[in-house]
């Protein structure tokens, strides 16, 4: 185990598992992602600044909360969201339509192959995706994710982290449980993982929310000068 990896709880779920998980949460997910995420979500979309007119792409979207958001900001631009889920895909569909846009496209897809052409995007938003899958996959996700950045484009991601206080690491100690309760994520640090690949100019903003740990990403596909 390497300095970036140590620290971070074994992923609990296979690939068929996380599909399965999130198809049947995806009724529910709402209540969850509104009580303990959504100020890191709002925070992530400012932070990251979309600028209209720009291409977006948002990986695991889930139920589009934060879909609907980024198509507001960038009415004259295009989205793309993809999400392993049809449930999660079938509920984002009813949230953007009542946005009247029809500037986005949603993708029923694996992160790990993402069906878009090399540096495509201006801005790519990621949220509680790696806080979910194997420490090991990490690397040749955010690899993909940099493939089909612009250079210059920039990067967020959300994860539930570590935290510093007794309530924050409630949460953790319920991912230790058999079978871990809440969605089955536990704390991660992303920016090691991010730096490693070649991404650069970071900020990082932590936010509690009902004692819930979030880290907020966001970075550059720039070469430093």
């Amino acid at each position: 185990m390497d300095k970036m990896t140590s620290g971070i709880l074994e992923s609990r779920y296979t690939q068929d598992e996380i599909v399965r998980k999130y198809n049947r949460i995806a009724p529910v997910y709402d209540l969850f992602g509104v009580m303990m995420e959504s100020k890191a979500r709002r925070r992530a979309i400012e932070m990251v600044n979309i600028r209209n007119g720009e291409k977006v792409l948002e990986v695991a979207f889930g139920t589009g909360l934060s879909f609907v958001e980024i198509l507001k900001r960038n009415p004259d631009g295009w989205v793309d969201g993809i999400d392993i889920s049809m449930k999660m895909l079938r509920k984002t569909e009813k949230r953007a339509a009542r946005t009247g846009r029809r500037n986005y496209t949603l993708h029923l897809g694996d992160c790990r192959r993402l069906p878009f052409e090399n540096e495509t995007f201006d801005v790519l938003i990621n949220q509680y995706l790696l806080d979910i899958l194997p420490s090991e996959d990490f690397i040749p996700i955010l690899l993909e994710f940099k493939r089909v950045l612009k250079e210059g484009g920039r990067v967020v991601l959300v994860n539930m982290t570590k935290g510093g206080n007794r309530i924050n690491r409630i949460y953790e100690d319920l991912y230790k449980l058999r079978p871990p309760l809440l969605a089955g994520c536990r704390g991660i640090l992303a920016q090691p993982y991010l730096e490693r690949i070649g991404f650069n100019d970071f900020k990082r903003e932590f936010v509690s929310q009902c004692g819930f740990p979030s880290e907020i990403i966001t970075g550059l596909k720039r070469l430093p000068h």
